[in-house]
């Protein structure tokens, strides 16, 4: 097994206690919200290193959030303590990615090449615009951004590190 399948992938992040049961509203990290309705076991925590598993009994997609109830948090005063904890998931609950589609973590860190091979810079950040996302990419201390569409993304090789791209030009300051 690969060290990143051994990994914990954050899936959402607690906003705010709901009700005086234990109920909290979760901000969804994911493309698709409605996972949480079949997720039952994650880990909950402030960072992956500390999380603790948990369970989830029950998930409600809602307007403002994801309404989740977890069987270790039973009053208000208990959903207050775990605010801004995240809900991770393990390899065996991550939702598997059609082909040619990555998660976040797998593309920030790869080192980006043009056509010719050139060294463009690293993927510091994807941002997540309603169009499409667009890659964070550092080169000698200043950002391009590149809008992850076929047009520009060539290639993406997690197992490589390496993400090739098409640049025109005004993309790239020299």
């Amino acid at each position: 097994m690969k060290k990143q399948d051994q990994e914990l992938l954050a899936v959402g992040r607690i906003v705010k206690p709901f009700g005086l049961r234990g109920e909290v509203v979760v901000e969804s990290f994911t493309d698709s919200p409605a996972r949480f309705r079949t997720l039952r076991a994650v880990h909950l925590g402030s960072d992956a290193a500390t999380a603790r598993p948990a369970h989830v009994t029950r998930a409600t997609i809602e307007p403002r959030g994801i309404r989740v109830s977890l069987a270790e948090i039973s009053d208000r005063t208990a959903a207050e303590k775990i605010v801004g904890y995240f809900l991770f998931v393990d390899a065996q609950h991550r939702v598997r990615l059609p082909r040619g589609r990555h998660f976040v973590h797998q593309v920030v860190g790869l080192t980006v090449l043009d056509t010719e091979g050139a060294v463009i810079g690293c993927v510091r950040d994807v941002l997540k615009l309603p169009a499409h996302d667009v890659y964070v990419i550092e080169r000698n201390g200043r950002e391009i951004l590149i809008p992850a569409v076929r047009e520009f993304v060539l290639s993406i090789n997690p197992e490589e590190g390496i993400l090739r791209v098409h640049l025109i030009e005004g993309m790239v300051e020299e």
